[in-house]
């Protein structure tokens, strides 16, 4: 199957205080850190959420500031508009992934339980996505994940979580 791998970088995290996508960690942001996590898993890699040079534009769906709900479903229209049958995806502060985050998911749909935004979602569910989108004011990505009969996959590796500049400071520590 083809994968498209999507890192949902949207604006301004109001609980980072600033846009954590650009923040700094070992001179590189986490934006481009992200990429490359994700990168050895997919087919291809896009950005939701964001312009960025050398990338197509994947807007969020239906409109920006929705949160992961929004990134996931306006990259699940790009992928299903490219021909890919998948679409895995992460949010901008997943720096380090597991090695084996793929078999780990295959078959979707499926998520990492201690993180859903990292998921394997069959393109096919695009229309479950943005039915949930337009009729609900419901933007969890665990609680779309369990409507549609995803796994919620446990894992020994836990990625990282950048909510605070104190957990950016740590990962500069590991």
């Amino acid at each position: 199957m083809s994968t498209l791998g999507a890192v949902l970088a949207g604006g301004r995290s109001s609980r980072f205080g600033s846009d954590k996508a650009e923040a700094l960690l070992e001179g590189q942001s986490l934006l481009d850190h992200a990429i490359r996590a994700l990168a050895p898993h997919v087919d291809t890699v896009v950005v939701a959420g964001r312009a960025m040079p050398g990338r197509p534009m994947i807007a969020d769906w239906p409109a920006s500031d929705l949160g992961p709900m929004g990134g996931i479903a306006g990259a699940l229209r790009y992928a299903e508009s490219q021909g890919f049958n998948q679409l895995l995806c992460i949010s901008v502060d997943c720096v380090r992934l597991p090695e084996d985050l793929r078999t780990l998911l295959e078959p979707g749909p499926a998520y990492l339980a201690s993180q859903p935004v990292i998921g394997l979602w069959p393109v096919s569910l695009r229309a479950e996505i943005e039915a949930q989108l337009t009729t609900s004011d419901d933007r969890s990505v665990r609680r779309f994940g369990n409507r549609v009969g995803a796994r919620a996959v446990a894992c020994d590796f836990v990625p990282p979580n950048v909510n605070s500049v104190a957990d950016l400071d740590r990962l500069t520590d590991l």
